[in-house]
């Protein structure tokens, strides 16, 4: 049974799209189509958007005005495509780009809150300024929630917390941390057969997450769908 959803027109408000959000840059000069990743800088409605020059090996992609090219977004719970035309390169210092504004939008709906796998360290405490902090892993996260694995346990009823992690977001992958209030919804006892300790791990809902850090989140979740789907949980 083909499980796949179907796509659906979307109106250009319905993305939502936000200064800085990420955006997939397909190209055609090649014999297959050449992916890439720009920045939303603004956009005029009905007349023209701007994006950030598509880099690739440190120097701006070749691009020519009149140039047809698809982007694709993800909005958190859709992921959207639509094709320009390049109308204006900026080159150097400015490197970026006006693009015709979208006349027809496709989007797949996908599940609320896609969890993607990573591997960092965290910490994790109670909201109270002397609240001691645990050292955790990070398993897994979405804009959401979080998976949290750790050799200590925690109070199921403790309330809300504060989980702190740090991300280091491309382009220019300079490191930021992110602390996030967060409520524990599940929890899990995991052992290892090469460990003889118990590890548990907890499942957090993020309460409030600041704008910025959700960006960053919608991001990440957004570049492992469309770079490495192995990674989606």
């Amino acid at each position: 049974m083909n499980t796949e959803p179907t796509p659906q027109a979307f109106a250009f408000e319905s993305m939502n799209l936000q200064v800085g959000v990420r955006l997939q840059f397909i190209t055609y000069r090649r014999l297959k189509p050449v992916q890439y990743f720009s920045t939303l800088i603004g956009y005029i409605k009905d007349e023209y958007m701007i994006v950030k020059m598509p880099m690739e090996n440190g120097a701006p992609i070749a691009l020519v005005e009149g140039e047809r090219v698809t982007i694709r977004v993800f909005s958190g719970v859709n992921v959207c495509s639509f094709a320009c035309t390049v109308e204006r390169i900026f080159g150097r210092p400015l490197l970026y780009i006006h693009l015709s504004f979208p006349q027809a939008i496709q989007g797949t709906p996908l599940r609320t809150a896609m969890r993607v796998k990573v591997d960092l360290p965290a910490r994790i405490a109670g909201r109270e300024p002397d609240a001691a902090a645990v050292d955790c892993l990070l398993a897994n996260i979405s804009v959401s929630g979080a998976r949290i694995e750790t050799r200590e346990s925690l109070m199921q009823d403790i309330g809300e917390m504060m989980l702190e992690f740090t991300l280091s977001p491309p382009p220019d992958n300079q490191p930021v941390t992110i602390r996030a209030r967060a409520a524990i919804r599940n929890i899990n006892t995991l052992r290892s057969e090469q460990a003889e300790q118990e590890t548990h791990a907890y499942g957090l809902q993020f309460i409030d997450l600041d704008p910025g850090h959700f960006m960053l989140l919608q991001n990440l979740t957004y570049e492992a769908l469309l770079a490495d789907r192995q990674k989606i949980v």
